[in-house]
């Protein structure tokens, strides 16, 4: 008898000790409970992520996030389904999630700021977001052959300043007429954010030729020239930085290199599988507006009548299709980084002609 009684004693011991736990820790164990079946859900949307089902996707990370509403990689998976559903403002509420519960998410920033300015044209948000970036304390970690994340910090640091000039430079663009006035140090303020890019992210084709149609824009031929010239070179079959070259060059009178400039940015561009019918007529009727004018300038003489332009590329058409010749492949890199009118934009101030 005395063991049965201790054995209820025992059992009435434990079942108070267990409801003074649920009575004094309840909403923390509930907490547990919830966050063990939400990471279930976002494990399995995880799962469906991978296999790019998104609508699956989408249904599982909500089902997770109620339950656990601190899975701040959920959050920013969700903004990017948003986007690709082009839910704009969806996305924008995900991503300020996934930052609520991680303002180190540099990548939720970043995208936040991407949607704000190219999707919904909320220029001043977007520039918070990708000024406050660089200013974000990073982990730097480095163990030789194993982790290494000095590299992706400083590359985030750059495309949040690249970011910024793009915003910028997008804000200039879309000023209503009343406020046309700002535009010029509006892209004045791109120009900067893209040096200040540049020193993170060296030898970048982007940066340049988006600094390049900054100075343009504003009128600065001798940088915009240059800036073309360093895009040109470090990817020399990219056809849109030969082509403002060339609108560049035709501005300033300067026929015979701008014709060099649209001959590649033609020939590059009927080789492209994304170009359209409309882009590549349009490029051969600026090529032959600029040729009747080169033909029609006092520069133009009976002895370049069979003179190539400088830096222009061999071609012929078949098919109704510019062909490279046959010793096209060997001297391609080479012609395509020669940048028509470099002189031109390095020469000393006093021998310029703009």
């Amino acid at each position: 008898m005395r063991t049965f009684f201790r054995k209820i004693f025992s059992f009435l011991i434990f079942a108070c000790f267990i409801l003074v736990i649920w009575y004094f820790f309840h909403d923390w164990i509930q907490y547990q409970a919830d966050k063990a079946r939400g990471m279930y859900y976002i494990y399995r949307g995880d799962q469906a992520y991978e296999q790019d089902n998104m609508a699956k996707t989408l249904e599982l990370y909500k089902k997770g996030l109620l339950l656990y509403p601190a899975h701040y990689e959920a959050w920013y998976n969700l903004g990017n389904i948003y986007v690709v559903y082009e839910d704009y403002y969806s996305a924008v509420e995900a991503y300020k999630n996934a930052i609520k519960h991680n303002p180190k998410f540099v990548m939720a920033r970043m995208n936040l700021g991407i949607v704000y300015s190219e999707n919904l044209g909320f220029f001043d948000e977007a520039i918070k977001e990708f000024d406050l970036i660089p200013k974000i304390k990073q982990f730097s970690f480095w163990v030789p052959r194993i982790y290494n994340n000095i590299k992706s910090n400083k590359m985030n640091k750059g495309l949040a300043f690249f970011n910024k000039g793009v915003a910028y430079k997008q804000k200039a663009m879309y000023l209503p007429l009343e406020e046309k006035y700002k535009m010029n140090s509006l892209l004045q303020e791109a120009i900067n954010a893209y040096t200040d890019s540049l020193k993170y992210l060296k030898n970048n084709y982007d940066v340049y030729y988006n600094r390049a149609v900054a100075h343009h824009l504003r009128g600065d031929s001798r940088d915009a020239g240059l800036d073309y010239c360093k895009a040109i070179n470090i990817k020399p079959t990219e056809f849109e930085a030969h082509y403002n070259l060339a609108v560049l060059l035709r501005s300033l009178n300067k026929y015979r290199e701008s014709i060099s400039e649209l001959e590649k940015a033609a020939w590059l561009i009927t080789e492209s599988e994304d170009s359209s019918e409309l882009q590549t007529a349009y490029i051969f009727n600026v090529l032959n507006e600029v040729s009747r004018k080169f033909m029609n300038s006092d520069s133009y003489g009976i002895e370049k009548l069979t003179d190539k332009p400088t830096g222009s590329i061999s071609y012929t058409y078949v098919n109704g299709r510019i062909v490279a010749d046959d010793d096209f492949d060997k001297a391609m890199e080479k012609n395509f980084k020669t940048c028509a009118g470099f002189d031109l934009f390095t020469a000393p101030e006093e021998e310029l002609e703009f």
